[in-house]
């Protein structure tokens, strides 16, 4: 059984007063067999810069997507729960992250079948168990309270443990560089 959230949304009442409106279990949830295991719950989404603190109380309505709007922002918690390297062996990445908007997202080849690359900056804070964080050719162990700023690098999560792990993340859209044009924004920096 997958973690439960409940959020709180806050805003300001017809006279200005600060107040709650809405209380109750985070709702949009993905969990998929593509990807046994796993289970995202997005909180809030934002889709500009400035965000809009009084614009709509829900924000997570529509197909749940990998990455942040243009210019915009995802707050989720996703939940891994011990890997299973049998199991691993016979996933597809591609068909998973694509039921997410993001099949072109996958890295081929890689040594994980979900590594991963978004064009976003990405605050992770690890708050229950451990896991691996993969990189093209480092991989780090993280543990409850430890944080990571992901900056646009291929990466996949490793659950080798017996524990769940619990991990924060709020994504941001971003670009390799801001003075680029076009598609030279995106994708992974050449140095």
């Amino acid at each position: 059984m997958a973690q439960k959230f409940r959020r709180v949304v806050t805003g300001h009442d017809a006279k200005g007063v600060a107040c709650v409106v809405s209380d109750q279990d985070a709702g949009h949830i993905l969990q998929r067999p593509n990807r046994p295991g796993v289970t995202l719950t997005n909180f809030w989404q934002t889709d500009g810069t400035p965000a809009e603190y009084d614009a709509a109380t829900e924000t997570c309505d529509g197909p749940f997507v990998l990455h942040p709007p243009a210019n915009g922002t995802v707050f989720r918690c996703v939940e891994f729960l011990p890997e299973d390297p049998e199991v691993l062996a016979s996933l597809d990445g591609k068909s998973a992250f694509a039921e997410m908007g993001a099949g072109a997202n996958i890295v081929e080849g890689a040594r994980h079948p979900f590594m991963h690359r978004t064009d976003s900056v990405d605050y992770a804070v690890i708050l229950k168990g451990e896991i691996f964080m993969l990189l093209d050719e480092e991989e780090v162990r993280l543990s409850a309270g430890d944080i990571v700023v992901q900056r646009g690098t291929n990466h996949a999560w490793s659950n080798r443990g017996t524990e769940p792990c619990v991990i924060a993340f709020v994504l941001i859209d971003g670009v390799t560089d801001r003075a680029l044009d076009g598609s030279a924004r995106t994708g992974t920096p050449s140095r």
